[in-house]
């Protein structure tokens, strides 16, 4: 079963979560669409206090109950400061790689909904001017040079531009015929990607998972408490994250990912094992890899202190929090996987 996974509503998924700004903390959107796909589908829908969209499954037996999440929060920028000639400074959201955005455009949201545009530059930024316009980039030495007529700082508060207003980049998302998706933010849009269309292959098919499911799509993974409030009432909880790429890792941009350990520790032993014989027995294209230097919304989850079990599985991405890659036949992997995790038979 599920042989024929429908690569097409996967990438048109994608393509869509990326053209909706969501760094972290400005998610609405990006929940509402998620929202309405799960409605579409024939889902239960809710949304949290904190702004994490919900989407409850009913399962074939009761007396379990199992969650998945993936983050629809992403990277971003936010506005620091304005310089008396009307450039802006900001601060990270998350961790972005900072030479990467250098002459990236950008979107200013401003807190009464209007929109502006701007590049992100290094304020060294022309060879032809600066001696060291070749230097390190970093919060201090970049800016953002805005699309409009202005010349002083009370040129750019006329606009409604703030200290606090959200920036978001340029996911610069492409498709190619070769089956590649470059684009900022597939952590962790393609996870959610991935989430929806196991849930449209069930409903296509007219089936359900073994046990009722809990899908948290987080909003403030990126920033390290996105899952802190899931578990309640959860068996086990998998998060659907990207697999990394690079070093002494096996994974690929073909391959799900399957996580024994990451900056936090390891995972679940028996959860691992379980996900690993599946993938097994299913002959998919997968790996088992630690990640040092990273972290997942189980591991915030295992840090509020809830007593659940927690794996994680992904797609493998290269170039994490830079410009990002990966194919379709991880993304339909990592489909796969996520539908025998649910024993969706």
């Amino acid at each position: 079963m599920f042989d024929n996974i429908d690569k097409s509503y996967i990438t048109e998924t994608v393509r869509s979560l990326m053209a909706i700004d969501s760094p972290s903390s400005f998610c609405q959107k990006a929940i509402e669409f998620i929202g309405q796909e799960a409605t579409k589908l024939g889902y239960g829908f809710s949304i949290t206090n904190k702004g994490c969209g919900v989407i409850e499954v009913k399962g074939r037996e009761s007396g379990k109950k199992v969650g998945l999440a993936a983050h629809t929060d992403t990277l971003g920028l936010m506005i620091r400061s304005i310089d008396s000639d009307g450039s802006l400074n900001f601060t990270k959201i998350g961790g972005p790689q900072l030479p990467t955005l250098d002459g990236e455009y950008c979107r200013i949201h401003t807190r009464d909904g209007k929109v502006y545009t701007g590049t992100v530059l290094c304020k060294s930024p022309s060879s032809h001017v600066y001696p060291d316009a070749g230097r390190e980039r970093n919060e201090s030495n970049m800016y953002i040079r805005l699309d409009e007529q202005v010349r002083s700082a009370d040129d750019v508060k006329k606009l409604g531009i703030s200290v606090g207003d959200i920036v978001a980049y340029d996911p610069k998302t492409v498709i190619t015929p070769s089956g590649f998706i470059k684009s900022r933010f597939l952590d962790d849009k393609a996870s959610v990607a991935c989430i929806i269309s196991a849930l449209k292959e069930m409903k296509s098919a007219g089936i359900k998972p073994r046990f009722d499911t809990q899908i948290f799509i987080t909003v403030y993974e990126e920033v390290g408490h996105g899952g802190s409030p899931m578990g309640d009432g959860l068996s086990e909880l998998l998060a659907v994250d990207m697999g990394c790429i690079g070093l002494d890792l096996g994974c690929t941009e073909y391959d799900v990912s399957i996580c024994a350990k990451d900056g936090g520790g390891p995972y679940d032993y028996e959860m691992v094992t379980r996900l690993r014989n599946y993938a097994e027995q299913a002959k998919l294209d997968h790996v088992i890899d630690i990640y040092p230097f990273y972290g997942s919304d189980v591991g915030a989850m295992l840090r509020a202190g809830h007593d659940v079990k927690g794996a994680l599985i992904g797609p493998g991405i290269h170039a994490s929090h830079g410009m990002e890659r990966t194919h379709i036949n991880s993304l339909v992997q990592t489909v796969k996987l996520i539908l025998l995790y649910l024993e969706a038979k």
